[in-house]
């Protein structure tokens, strides 16, 4: 029966309604993987289920300062619909804001009924049908870094570190987290029921890490897009600011997007096989795995325009950072690109270390879960593995070291880009070389600081 029929939706509305909710947030993600969204009162979800709410398709094409970048099908077009229909089996009232429900929306071309072409969870789910014709349900644990940010009386509209505390990795409780910030939103995102485990302070001064249990790859990047749109939320409701963006600081380091991705046996369900395990092999790891890694490394390049997606992201990368830089693999390696963790059988995993914070879920999975596939058909072989500490450029290969790079890497990477679609590469082209457009105009602080006085 159909999420949309009558019954199952008149079933929402009076759970809903028995529990004080009178709105219903429907939330998607555009191309940032940002959240855009619209409140529909309760009685009036049967219509939004049935005919869908309209937006602008413009909304995948426009930035963060509110720009709409001319990507085809949007204003050359005449900023036509699309289309946005509840999820309903996402449904989950809001632990922090009384009498509102929310639920993810499935974006569509109302002329065409397909999925919009630019919809990243349509995205997703189309690598992932590849994945299962291959008879493979990959299995993602995501892991998120943040900084939480306060208003900076010094500078009117300014934001400053929460809270400076050095040295205080991998801590809990007061002494790096003064307001117990890390504690009510483990509490709330638990009542949210998105799968959190756990959470931390990490490297620097108001850094903060939560991780995700692991789950069929669609759920888990559901997961971490709402994650994602929750702690931000909720620094608001403290008046404070929670950013994933790559690096906010000069002085501190990154923030990660850490994926831990392992694969059973499609028709096998969630405690099927880990196809990734081999008890037989010295190191444990299957041949499947390390073909998996082969491709993940082959595609490296093309893969830091999506898991790396800003201007900004590749102030996370260098020597010494803790952060890829290299493009290389290792067991139990922090300094590698890809790292294999110690635990075997049902743990057996990879885990990807290249994205940071800003990537949108659905796009870093789409695009992680596709260089696999291409590892796995081709039987890709890995190199040998990093042994010690990494970050030394005669032993692997270099990272694309900008935006621009990474984005000409994506779209010379045609095995890469056919299997995510041509029509999602070059809008996501379009618009991300607009950034880069955008920033190289703007003049920076730096620049000026730097010229100005002597010049």
């Amino acid at each position: 029966m159909s999420a949309h029929d009558p019954s199952p939706i008149r079933r929402h509305i009076d759970r809903l309604a028995a529990e004080g909710v009178d709105v219903v947030r429907v939330v998607y993600p555009d191309l940032l993987g940002t959240d855009r969204a619209r409140d529909v009162l309760l009685g009036q979800l049967p219509t939004a289920c049935a005919h869908g709410l309209a937006f602008c398709r413009a909304v995948y094409h426009t930035t963060p300062q509110g720009d709409v970048v001319p990507v085809a099908g949007g204003l050359e077009a005449g900023l036509p619909d699309v289309v946005v229909r509840p999820d309903l089996t996402t449904l989950h009232a809001l632990p922090w804001e009384p009498g509102v429900a929310t639920c993810l929306g499935d974006v569509t071309d109302p002329r065409t009924g397909a999925p919009a072409p630019e919809s990243p969870r349509d995205l997703l789910r189309a690598v992932l049908a590849r994945c299962a014709e291959r008879g493979l349900r990959p299995v993602a644990g995501p892991e998120l870094e943040y900084f939480l940010c306060e208003a900076d009386p010094a500078e009117p509209g300014g934001w400053r570190r929460y809270c400076a505390a050095k040295g205080a990795v991998y801590t809990a409780g007061l002494r790096a987290d003064p307001d117990n910030h890390l504690l009510r939103v483990l509490r709330l995102l638990r009542d949210l029921d998105i799968g959190v485990t756990n959470g931390n302070h990490e490297f620097d001064g108001a850094q903060f890490e939560i991780n995700l249990a692991h789950s069929g790859a669609l759920d888990a990047a559901d997961r971490a897009f709402r994650l994602k749109c929750a702690v931000k939320e909720l620094a608001r409701k403290e008046q404070r600011l929670a950013t994933f963006m790559a690096r906010p600081f000069n002085d501190a380091g990154g923030s990660g997007f850490h994926l831990h991705l392992s694969a059973t046996e499609a028709d096998a369900g969630p405690d099927g096989r880990n196809t990734f395990d081999d008890a037989a092999d010295p190191q444990g790891l299957s041949a499947l795995a390390r073909h998996a890694v082969a491709g993940l490394l082959g595609h490296a390049p093309a893969l830091a325009a999506l898991l790396n997606p800003t201007v900004n992201s590749y102030k996370r990368f260098g020597p010494d950072t803790l952060a890829p830089w290299l493009i290389d693999w290792g067991f139990d390696n922090r300094s590698a690109m890809i790292r294999i963790p110690p635990e075997r059988g049902p743990g057996t995993r990879i885990e990807l270390r290249l994205g940071d914070a800003s990537a949108n879920p659905y796009l870093l999975l789409a695009g992680a879960l596709a260089a696999v596939l291409l590892g796995i058909d081709a039987e890709q072989q890995p190199p040998p593995p990093l042994e010690g500490y990494g970050y030394d450029t005669s032993r692997a290969a270099l990272l694309p070291t900008s935006l621009p790079a990474a984005l000409d890497a994506l779209e010379a990477d045609t095995a890469l880009s056919g299997l995510l679609g041509a029509d999602f590469v070059a809008a996501y082209l379009t618009y991300k070389r607009n950034e880069v457009e955008r920033f190289q105009q703007y003049v920076t602080d730096w620049e000026f600081t730097e010229y100005a006085y002597h010049l």
